[in-house]
């Protein structure tokens, strides 16, 4: 009876580190979409910023509206993310449901910048990756 009641508390144990892992994976996500909405939203004009992706200082003038509408959905991200985060539920669903948004604009962003697939789809992947690893096993099936 020592040893079964010693496994259940090991795999208690890993499943907590495992839903760890997966909250900072989704966290650091959330940051990165945070920075990528501030900068897209309030530095946009910015040459060094425009200059990345190779626009004209013209030529982001007349994209800077476009580019901050791309900004706040990527702080809307961001903030459901941050909701999943703080659900008093499983947040594993609404988790899923933003990564699975992120890593499909960082795909669509790739026609922008190779720099899109490592910023923003690979840590997406990772992130969800990380959160479906921490479903119990009843939930696998």
């Amino acid at each position: 009876m020592g040893a079964r009641h010693f496994l259940f508390i090991r795999r208690k144990e890993k499943r907590t580190m495992l839903s760890m892992i997966a909250k900072t994976l989704v966290s650091l996500v959330a940051l990165v979409h945070i920075v990528i909405a501030v900068v897209e939203m309030f530095f946009w004009s910015h040459p060094k910023v425009h200059g990345r992706l190779d626009f004209t200082p013209e030529q982001a003038q007349q994209a800077g509206m476009i580019v901050a509408n791309a900004g706040l959905y990527n702080g809307f991200l961001a903030a459901g993310l941050i909701w999943s985060l703080t659900l008093k539920s499983d947040g594993r669903r609404t988790a899923t449901f933003f990564l699975a948004c992120v890593i499909i604009a960082g795909l669509f962003g790739v026609t922008l910048a190779y720099t899109t697939l490592a910023i923003q789809t690979l840590p997406g992947v990772v992130a969800l990756f990380a959160v479906w690893t921490t479903r119990p096993k009843a939930e696998r099936k």
